[in-house]
């Protein structure tokens, strides 16, 4: 059995620590070009289908900004 993961970040609340990025094994996350109301550049997920839900990205976010989903596929 596979698990498939995604997450949320809360784009608004990221200052852009860059802390998730480091976490990740599967090189899922990357700071945007774009910024968040507060002139940060956000988090977000660069390669999705590699998320595997392991949830480190969250565990580290000093902020809590991250969300972790797992789904289990057949």
């Amino acid at each position: 059995m596979k698990i498939k993961g995604t997450l949320v970040v809360d784009k608004d609340r990221c200052k852009g620590c860059g802390l998730c990025e480091v976490a990740c094994p599967s090189d899922v996350i990357g700071l945007s070009k774009e910024v968040n109301k507060k002139g940060y550049r956000f988090a977000y997920m660069v390669n999705e289908d590699n998320c595997i839900g392991c949830a480190s990205c969250g565990l580290v976010c000093p902020d809590g900004c991250i969300t972790v989903y797992k789904v289990k596929l057949s």
